[in-house]
């Protein structure tokens, strides 16, 4: 991998991970547009433990809160609001989850084509866009009950199919629930945690039983650009939010979606 083909994917990865607009739908177009070679299983390792690292250190202080007040409730059973945000994010983390072991082979093996995920791309997209449009709240991700966070956990797992965007579904998933956009972006970005760990950590399963050559520098290189570029996406995605909405996002999903259709039937051609 030269240099240009290892920035391009980091920075895609470090971007598109927690933006609505999935990040499937644009690696899938890297290699239509390129031409280059599979980056390989190891490489796609380093750039998720750079998203991975961006969030947690963006969000160190609420997890340090969260973390704290996590331990004390398995002590003394009081449920504060962080210690019940924790134990949330770890109940709305066991829906993909499940959903990922049973799934898996149907995903990777039939719903990868690009008419899937231009579809996922343009109807999520219009999801989100009516979420957004009809939010009627403006709670804060600690005010979210039990039945909410499932709600988005099992939300989450539609994620599982290309063109969806994890981010998109779960954003949309607060958004009906009476979130304001920036309580739903950080609920997302939360819950990204655990699910980004557990696809890391299966993924790293994967690469021990190959016999590949580890290019170790480009791994380096390839997180510290994805963990910069998520880092700075989640701060301003954060800061911007509430002026610009969703709709930037709804029309940019849609003409992605198009774009793929288009290059999908000329390569059919």
């Amino acid at each position: 991998m030269d240099f240009l083909q290892i920035f391009t994917l980091a920075v895609l990865q470090g971007f598109t991970e927690f933006l609505p607009v999935s990040s499937s739908a644009h690696l899938i177009l890297v290699p239509v547009l390129t031409h280059w070679q599979d980056q390989g299983l190891a490489f796609d390792i380093s750039i998720h433990v750079g998203t991975l690292m961006a969030v947690i250190i963006y969000f160190r202080q609420d997890l340090q809160q969260m973390s704290v007040a996590w331990g004390r409730s398995l002590l003394t059973r009081q449920m504060t609001p962080a210690a019940r945000l924790a134990w949330g994010i770890l109940v709305a983390t066991i829906p993909v989850g499940l959903a990922g072991l049973a799934l898996k082979g149907l995903v990777e093996n039939h719903l990868r084509s690009p008419v899937f995920i231009a579809v996922g791309l343009i109807g999520f997209g219009l999801i989100l866009a009516w979420a957004d449009w009809r939010r009627s709240g403006q709670k804060d991700e600690f005010s979210l009950t039990w039945a909410g966070m499932l709600f988005i956990g099992c939300a989450q797992a539609l994620a599982l199919f290309p063109g969806t965007s994890r981010s998109g579904i779960t954003i949309t998933a607060a958004l009906l629930l009476g979130l304001s956009r920036e309580g739903a972006s950080r609920f997302s970005f939360l819950l990204s945690i655990p699910v980004i760990a557990l696809a890391g950590g299966l993924q790293a399963i994967q690469l021990l039983r190959l016999p590949e050559t580890t290019d170790w520098m480009a791994l380096l290189i390839g997180a510290m650009i994805s963990g910069v570029s998520a880092f700075l996406c989640i701060h301003y995605f954060l800061a911007f939010i509430r002026r610009i909405g969703m709709q930037p996002f709804v029309v940019y999903r849609i003409a992605l979606g198009v774009l793929i259709l288009v290059l999908g039937s000329q390569a059919e051609l």
